[in-house]
């Protein structure tokens, strides 16, 4: 007799297993080097400038081509994993961004940079979103938070790889170093293949009833699934498109828009520092190496941010604590605009680090919980690409501010900003009711009322 099993309730009752620990590292050695090509340029922008002879708006246009690269990446890949799988993608998108990061080191024009960095970015921008779903998708419900949280905190992991590479290696091999040792994950596209697990959502959908009942079973070994046993999804998962127009069903619509504007104002807040604090503490008046350093905090702060941040999600409202983190965010940078002593600065940029990337990061997070499984990688992947739209925003912004020499302390006011737009739009988020939730909750209030005036 054929018994049914659902696969969301076993993963989310499901306990911490060393399934889960494989699945957070090398989803994590992956999300480092995306850190790293983030970093990439705060490191070599001050010293393509002085080698091509770009002004500060032209070296941010550079800076925004991967990021539109991301842009298309995160929208068209999202979509794809929902409908050929996430492992799949992932590779696809790994051996995109390694393989055309590294030829960015062989550029001898901006011309080229350009066109290798916009490639690069389509693969960067497509392997965040499945990453994010993929952790989220096996992580138990308690967990869920810290366990995607603490995944992308390989993200900063890679921007402390970039600054010390940076300062260790470009003045000896020049800035094309950097683009070579972002070729690593290349080696490591078999091992990817071996151990990511594909996405359960997707294999019951595709009904290969097998590989689920075997990914399964390493979630909850003690799970009874028989080779009889019939493997479904939540009925919402089951039947849900994964189509765009998905996200604007099931009352989905105001949140959907308000989750793009947060995305956008961080993300634009993100890569403007990622991109640009060097230059910016070099305006102050700090040394290129002073400056490297000043990028390691940033992204020490950003560890210690995101891998706290996901704690605190999973303990209380997931909204406080990120417009919690967006006031410190913005308070830090307003800081940075004054004179004070140079552990105060460190601090501040700490800050600044663990409240914008950790921000962004747990961003992720929250709207992988707001989505159904069967539309996540297209929710997370249509956000994340609005949010590239702010990216782009960034650098050029910045840039173009730098280059108008304006106070340094209006350079960091402007940052900011968007740090506060952003908080605004997470607080009007509300969780989506269902159409039958919707239904349920109209016939509770007729007959509420009804009820009140049989009584009067």
């Amino acid at each position: 007799m054929k018994t049914t099993m659902n696969v969301n309730t076993v993963v989310d009752q499901g306990k911490f297993k060393s399934f889960h620990v494989n699945i957070i590292l090398w989803c994590l050695f992956i999300v480092l080097f995306d850190g790293y090509d983030l970093a990439i340029n705060g490191v070599v922008l001050p010293l393509l400038m002085q080698e091509w002879g770009m002004s500060a708006v032209q070296a941010g246009m550079l800076a925004s081509t991967a990021l539109a690269g991301m842009m298309f990446g995160a929208m068209g890949f999202g979509m794809l994993a929902d409908r050929i799988g996430r492992k799949k993608v992932i590779l696809i998108c790994v051996s995109l961004f390694s393989f055309f990061t590294f030829l960015g080191g062989f550029s001898s024009n901006p011309t080229e940079f350009a066109v290798l960095r916009f490639i690069a970015g389509l693969g960067i921008g497509g392997v965040l979103p499945n990453l994010v779903a993929l952790t989220s998708e096996y992580a138990p419900q308690r967990l869920r938070s810290t366990l995607v949280t603490t995944m992308f905190s390989g993200y900063a992991v890679g921007g402390i790889m970039a600054a010390l590479c940076g300062k260790w290696f470009t003045a000896d091999f020049g800035w094309q170093i950097m683009f070579f040792i972002a070729g690593i994950p290349l080696l490591f596209i078999p091992l990817f293949w071996k151990f990511l697990p594909e996405s359960l959502t997707f294999l019951v959908k595709a009904n290969k009833q097998d590989q689920a009942r075997y990914f399964l079973k390493k979630v909850d070994p003690d799970a009874q699934v028989s080779p009889d046993t019939q493997l479904v999804l939540s009925s919402n998962d089951q039947t849900q498109s994964a189509s765009v127009k998905a996200l604007f069903t099931e009352n989905r619509a105001i949140g959907t828009f308000l989750f793009w504007i947060a995305f956008f104002m961080c993300l634009l807040m993100l890569y403007a520092l990622g991109s640009w604090l060097p230059k910016l503490m070099m305006a102050a008046g700090y040394s290129l190496g002073s400056s490297l350093m000043f990028l390691m905090a940033l992204n020490i702060g950003a560890v210690i941010g995101t891998i706290s941040g996901g704690v605190l999600a999973d303990r209380f409202n997931f909204k406080s604590v990120l417009i919690g983190m967006l006031i410190v965010g913005v308070l830090s940078l307003v800081g940075l605009g004054f004179n004070s002593p140079q552990p105060v600065i460190y601090l501040l940029v700490s800050l600044a680090g663990a409240s914008s990337i950790g921000c962004s990061i747990l961003l992720y997070s929250f709207v992988a919980q707001y989505y159904p499984v069967a539309v996540r990688s297209t929710g997370i992947g249509w956000a994340s690409a609005i949010g590239r739209t702010g990216a782009i925003v960034g650098p050029i912004l910045i840039g173009y501010l730098l280059g108008l020499e304006l106070p340094h302390k209006w350079n960091f006011i402007a940052v900011a900003i968007p740090g506060v737009i952003g908080a605004i739009a997470i607080f009007f988020i509300r969780k989506a009711q269902t159409d039958e939730e919707v239904a349920a909750l109209e016939n509770v209030n007729k007959a509420t009322v009804k009820t009140q005036r049989s009584y009067s």
